[in-house]
């Protein structure tokens, strides 16, 4: 389970226009100064609602949620040879839990990648005490998820999906799983927030958060509703002890749904793309741009190619919303745009130049051009053992860069080569070689493999632009 420390975002510039923007679902009723009155409440009528329950919720539902135990094999070492003689080196045995969720009768499981990432060995143990070995049929980073399978020779009760999409601030729900590996154990609270972006925790930033408690063991158990279906996937909780603070955050089942059906067609994952570089708007923003209050994400550079600049949008406009649905923030619209199915069109409503205006949106993949041209590099050279690729806005999805980001970057580097001790690292980019700028894979080989007495390379570390020299 992951502790987490929820940072601010930011955004930067913007041309001034003037519009109000809608109120999101979530947000306070603008009553204009009107009082809110309350809801009438009444005591209850019968004995049957004073014993009211959700046992029979968790009676149906708790069958479809497993513990899942890992486990993988790590060589300790101190690092250096000398001091491994005394201290002792040699394979050791790294165990981790979780818990998942059945999502089909052929036993097909839902968890976080966070459970299973890097693990060797995988056991499935369901509600009947009954363990499994299970395989992946899918991992995906960016949002924290992972599709299992076990083999248990017959149907199993499995859970159905909620509409995440409809779910409301207020409503109740259940986290069920295994906190701390004391076993199978079910919490009550509500849905505290939706849409909660500004939580490092993936790619996908775009949380359901619930105040029913989640503690370590939790990751990858389910969030259901009154119904006993799944709203969402528990991936982590807001803590500085480590135990449940009453901040919990879970997938909403919208992406769940995105990466089962992508794991069961034994497909590769690839969503739907914005096709711009786009920022939240901040109070800043929103007072330069005479906004009533902070709302949408406005969009700066645009690819000629991307879904956006083919629905007609321009730098500086404010998208609110997609499909009927509110754009909070840049994160919003990212998440909003990747759950969709390629192909598809929707209504994208946006302000321009202090007007609302609405265009259609036909949601596509990100292309993968130019090819990636993964390769490998070796030599006597600074970059041996280093794995480059060309980027492209599919790769630049799967790599988590800005969908405008060209050139080379680093996929791999090989433990113990000299780029690798001197801190070289996956997502990095090559930006030149003594001078000569570099846009591509076959530039890179050429130039650093040309005789000369010493290598001077740029490195863009995604925060800054380091020089590396080497030789010379």
């Amino acid at each position: 389970m992951r502790h987490l420390v929820i940072a601010a975002l930011a955004a930067l510039t913007a041309s001034p226009s003037m519009a109000q923007a809608p109120s999101p679902r979530t947000a306070q009723p603008e009553m204009k100064g009107e009082a809110i009155t309350p809801a009438p409440r009444k005591p209850p009528e019968s004995m049957a609602d004073v014993k009211m329950s959700f046992a029979p919720i968790v009676e149906q539902a708790a069958p479809a949620v497993v513990n899942i135990y890992t486990s993988r094999v790590v060589n300790r070492s101190t690092g250096d040879p000398f001091f491994d003689r005394f201290f002792g080196v040699g394979p050791e045995k790294q165990n981790s839990l979780g818990s998942g969720v059945i999502v089909a009768r052929d036993g097909v499981i839902a968890t976080n990648n966070h459970v299973v990432e890097g693990m060797t060995e995988i056991k499935v143990v369901l509600h009947d005490r009954r363990e499994f070995a299970a395989r992946v049929l899918l991992t995906d980073p960016q949002s924290d998820l992972a599709i299992l399978r076990i083999d248990a020779g017959e149907p199993l009760p499995f859970l159905e999906f909620a509409n995440s999409d409809a779910a409301e601030v207020g409503d109740v729900v259940l986290a069920i799983g295994n906190p701390f590996g004391v076993g199978q154990t079910v919490t009550s609270g509500i849905i505290s927030a939706l849409a909660r972006t500004a939580v490092s925790i993936s790619d996908y930033q775009f949380f359901i958060q619930t105040d029913a408690a989640i503690n370590p063991g939790n990751s990858g158990g389910a969030l259901i509703d009154s119904e006993g279906k799944v709203l969402g996937i528990n991936t982590a909780i807001f803590s500085r002890s480590g135990g449940s603070n009453g901040i919990g955050f879970a997938i909403p089942a919208r992406l769940v749904q995105q990466v089962l059906s992508t794991a069961t067609k034994g497909v590769a994952l690839h969503r739907p793309w914005v096709g711009a570089t786009t920022e939240t708007v901040t109070a800043d923003l929103a007072k330069a741009l005479k906004l009533e209050r902070p709302i949408g994400a406005i969009v700066g550079d645009i690819h000629p190619a991307g879904p956006l600049a083919k629905a007609g949008l321009l730098q500086g406009d404010v998208i609110i919303a997609i499909a009927g649905q509110p754009v909070y923030d840049a994160e919003t619209l990212r998440y909003r745009v990747g759950v969709q199915t390629p192909g598809d069109k929707a209504t994208l409503d946006y302000l321009r130049n202090g007007q609302k205006k609405s265009a259609e949106m036909v949601f596509a993949l990100p292309p993968e051009i130019p090819a990636r041209d993964e390769r490998t590099l070796a030599g006597n050279h600074p970059l041996n053992g280093v794995t480059i690729a060309n980027l492209s806005p599919r790769f630049n999805e799967e790599m988590g860069l800005s969908p405008l980001a060209s050139g080379v970057v680093v996929t791999d580097v090989a433990q113990g080569s000299y780029a690798y001790r001197s801190r070289l690292r996956r997502g990095f980019r090559i930006v030149s070689v003594n001078g000569v700028k570099v846009s591509n894979a076959v530039d890179l080989q050429r130039e650093i493999t040309k005789p000369v007495s010493g290598w001077s390379i740029d490195v863009d570390r995604g925060d800054r632009i380091v020089n590396w020299r080497v030789g010379r």
